[in-house]
């Protein structure tokens, strides 16, 4: 048989006809359904003979003859998704008009064959006897499959398949293929002879980009009419080991626990292949390549060859010897075939996780440590440990427990974190004088539990030794604070009792001294050596430093040690109350009206006593004066109230003092004689008072009163003194004469101030500052008897001021200013540029006069009667130089 040509095919027995099917194909089945979306999976019953390929293509499996008798068998559909199953009858015989024909005129039957690895065959001919020949009326074309491998080398074109329709003979055909691959993206792939119809593909193909091609083949006229079915070509393109294994992730990273047992899953690597993963080239194949390190064995895990599964197959895992294994894993595809697959490899990092299969263990039997008494919170030892396990981990970290030797429960131990020590600490205070040393047993643990069939080792406990140092603790009074019941009244002197406070320390001799720390209405001493409590004045209920009955005194203990220590101690004094306090009226003033209705006057008794030395009272008037119960009556209400009334009635307005006998309780009874001042007014219809004057000075008696008065009267006589004695001194300083006893006279003495150096050129002073204000202003303002202190009295005026006498000691500056005063409104006195005399130095100097005044020769010797024409001021002083003896 030679592609491309036609076959004539005659068969002639004389017995049957028999044709031979050397895998023609036979036939196409369809199958049809309501929306055509149905995935359908065909089958046929006699699949040694027949079979039928996912599209429907029925052909023979082998070649056998096919007998005049009917053949018969069946296909079946199933649905993928569904399940559902459908079934169709196939019989195939030979047409009996071919059969006569053949056997009559012995004609050929010429069939066109289409073949490319296979044959094709046109089969559901109808046929004819026209003229002695067999004509076809109607044909169907099928194309089997062509399988095309990827990557040919060409050359290309390469010729694939001729197609051709048997009208061709009569009429002019033209030949196309349309689809992807051909006219249809990717384009150029496939193309046919339009006249010859010959089939070709155009370059290599790649399954991994296009694994088939599905084209369809068309016949037309010259006019473009369509002479014959379209027909269907598939072009599957076959595979070829032309892609390597490539894992998903070039380093894998698992974990498996230390101590595994063989089997135990560890990870799983993946790698894929891109060709077609139903064939060779797509079946991959694991192996381990090699293993690092080789410790304890060098085959410490196997893969599974086609799951890439990771397993341990040797026992022997230990974190604490390897803690990290690195294995090369290589996939192959060709189902792992050395010689035709392609390989690839990618690295597995197996970490060893870690167990505690490790426990902690002391790095010593005995640990010692000292603690002072009376401290908590104190480290007393530093317990350390080993562990081998992965370290920060609940398998490395310890947990510390005392089991013997703290039934008190005076220590702890917490875990250091970073270091993994045990820190013993003193959880609550430890007395010297009680215990002096601890010996502690501990064990440590890890905070998880150590692994299946691991004990801990003797060296998982050790023993903690504890000195306690004894120190000097403060002296404690017992029991603190002390109670003593007393009554109140105790006169000073009296013995209460005993506060004594006890050392703690037994062992150091001390001596213990007591002190007063708190006594707030100071009735107590303490004896400083044995602590005797005795009252140095009266204990009074009530008091106002007693509260509730209880008087608080707080004492201090101290000792002598080194270094000193002191502690405190309360004593409270619960006094019981005596009839120490007589009752008094309450309250103490009251009003009434002048008629005994429309009101009465309610009085009570204030007692600070308490029971049984309060109430009930009793309520009476005394007989004298005898105006009191002539006037009053008293009524009592109950034990605690009574009722004061007028008895006449009419009584005149005023103030009454009523004097009430109020007597108690207690035993024996103590009573006491209240005056109550009474307001008797005039009342309205209503029972008030009418009048606008209250009592005055409440609570006041009359002497009172009176003293009051006669201090106020006593405090305006001293101020009107005060006042008089002020405006007299006055008078006598303007009233006082300059001019004093010659010897006393400031003006003819030399006084020296001051050192004036090289005289008044030296000196750049403005004495024109040393003027009063008030020389300043024009002539025309300036008041009758002011003038500049230069000008000569142009007149005699009535009067001058006169300068002032000797200051009042302590009244310097009154002297100065009244001094400048007086020599400014001084006609007679110098140019105000000459020295002026401010001090008073007195008499009785012991460096005598200078003054020209004050010559050898006596006063009365000079004529001064020329001052009398200078004025009454210059008069005086003439009669004082120029007078007599007298």
């Amino acid at each position: 048989t030679t592609q491309g040509n036609t076959i004539p095919i005659l068969y002639h027995t004389a017995y049957s006809i028999i044709v031979f099917l050397f895998f023609f194909v036979c036939i196409i089945v369809n199958f049809s359904n309501c929306n055509g979306k149905r995935k359908v999976q065909y089958e046929s019953s006699e699949p040694g003979d027949f079979k039928v390929d996912e599209d429907g293509v029925v052909y023979a499996a082998r070649s056998f003859p096919l007998a005049m008798e009917h053949a018969k068998f069946l296909i079946y559909a199933q649905d993928k998704e569904t399940q559902e199953k459908w079934q169709m009858a196939v019989k195939l015989s030979l047409n009996p008009t071919i059969t006569d024909n053949l056997m009559k005129h012995g004609s050929t039957v010429s069939l066109l064959l289409i073949s490319f690895f296979n044959f094709a065959i046109f089969l559901g001919v109808q046929s004819s006897n026209h003229n002695g020949y067999l004509q076809r009326q109607k044909r169907d074309w099928v194309i089997p499959p062509i399988n095309l491998p990827e990557n040919s080398r060409g050359p290309f074109p390469q010729e694939l398949v001729r197609i051709r329709s048997d009208r061709d003979k009569n009429l002019s055909l033209r030949y196309s293929v349309t689809g992807p691959g051909a006219d249809q993206p990717p384009t150029g792939i496939f193309i046919i002879n339009p006249i010859s119809g010959q089939l070709s593909v155009t370059k290599p193909l790649d399954r991994e980009q296009i694994a088939r091609f599905h084209l369809r083949a068309h016949a037309v006229d010259i006019n473009g009419n369509q002479v014959e079915n379209p027909i269907d070509i598939v072009i599957n393109v076959i595979d070829m080991n032309d892609n390597r294994p490539e894992f998903l992730h070039q380093v894998w990273n698992g974990t498996v626990p230390e101590g595994s047992k063989p089997g135990t899953y560890v990870m799983t690597v993946t790698a894929i292949d891109a060709d077609d993963p139903n064939a060779l080239n797509g079946m991959l194949r694991y192996r381990i390549l090699s293993q690092a390190p080789v410790s304890p064995s060098s085959n410490m895990f196997t893969i599974n060859n086609e799951t890439g599964d990771i397993i341990t197959v040797a026992a022997g895992l230990d974190r604490e010897k390897v803690q990290q294994y690195t294995l090369i894993i290589q996939a192959t595809d060709m189902e792992g075939n050395p010689t035709y697959g392609l390989s690839n490899t990618a690295t597995a990092v197996i970490t060893v996780t870690d167990v505690n299969d490790n426990p902690p263990e002391f790095t010593a039997m005995t640990f010692y440590g000292e603690v002072p008494e009376n401290r908590v919170d104190v480290i007393v030892a530093n317990l350390t440990v080993t562990d081998k396990d992965q370290p920060h981990t609940s398998a490395w970290n310890a947990v510390y427990k005392i089991t013997g030797g703290d039934s008190t429960g005076h220590f702890t131990i917490q875990t250091d974190p970073n270091s993994n020590d045990g820190l013993v600490t003193v959880a609550k205070p430890i007395d010297f004088e009680t215990n002096r040393m601890f010996l502690l047993t501990v064990a440590a643990e890890n905070q998880v539990p150590l692994a299946k069939g691991i004990q801990h080792p003797p060296q998982s406990t050790a023993t903690v030794s504890v000195t306690v140092i004894d120190v000097n603790e403060n002296p404690h009074f017992n029991p603190n604070p002390k109670l003593v019941r007393h009554e109140e009244g105790l006169r000073a002197g009296t013995m209460l009792t005993t506060f004594t406070a006890q050392d703690p320390d037994r062992y150091m001799q001390q001596n213990i001294r007591y002190t007063k720390l708190s006594d707030p209405a100071n009735w107590l001493k303490i004896d400083p050596v044995n602590g005797q409590i005795t009252t140095i004045a009266v204990l009074d209920r009530e008091s106002p430093n007693v509260k509730n009955n209880m008087y608080n005194a707080t004492f201090l203990a101290s000792d002598n040690g080194i270094p000193p220590m002191s502690g405190t101690g309360t004593l409270q004094i619960y006094l019981l109350d005596i009839n120490d306090n007589a009752p008094q009226v309450l309250p103490q003033e009251a009003e009434t009206c002048e008629t005994p209705d429309p009101n009465s006057i309610n009085i009570t008794a204030l007692d600070y006593d308490i029971d049984p030395n309060a109430g009930p009272f009793a309520f009476d008037l005394p007989l004298s004066p005898a105006s009191i119960k002539r006037n009053w009556t008293i009524t009592r209400l109950n034990g605690d109230f009574a009722q004061l009334n007028l008895k006449i009635k009419f009584l005149e307005a005023g103030i009454y003092e009523v004097p009430i006998i109020i007597t108690d309780s207690g035993n024996p009874p103590k009573s006491n004689t209240s005056v109550l001042r009474v307001k008797v007014c005039q009342c309205d219809s209503n029972g008030d008072c009418t009048d606008v004057d209250r009592i005055v000075g409440a609570g006041l008696g009359t002497g009172a009163i009176i003293a009051i008065l006669l201090c106020i009267i006593i405090l305006l006589i001293l101020v009107l003194m005060f006042v008089v004695w002020m405006k007299r001194r006055d008078k006598e300083r303007q009233a006082k004469q300059l001019l004093i006893d010659p010897e006393d006279d400031v003006r003819d003495n030399i006084l020296k101030y001051d050192e004036e150096g090289g005289g008044e050129e030296d000196q750049d002073y403005d004495l024109s500052q040393l003027q009063q204000p008030d020389t300043v202003e024009p002539d025309a303002i300036k008041p009758v008897g002011i003038r500049r202190l230069d000008e000569r009295p142009i007149h005699a005026e009535p009067q001058y001021p006169v300068r002032s006498a000797a200051p009042h000691p302590g009244d310097i500056g009154d002297f100065i200013n009244e001094g400048l005063k007086a020599a400014d409104n001084d006609p007679t006195a110098p140019p105000y540029d000459s020295l002026l005399v401010f001090d008073y130095e007195g008499s009785g100097s012991t460096a005598g006069s200078l003054s020209s005044l004050n010559s050898s020769s006596s006063g009365g010797e000079q004529d001064y009667d020329y001052l009398n024409d200078w004025g009454p001021r210059f008069k005086k002083l003439a009669d004082m130089y120029g007078g007599g003896d007298d």
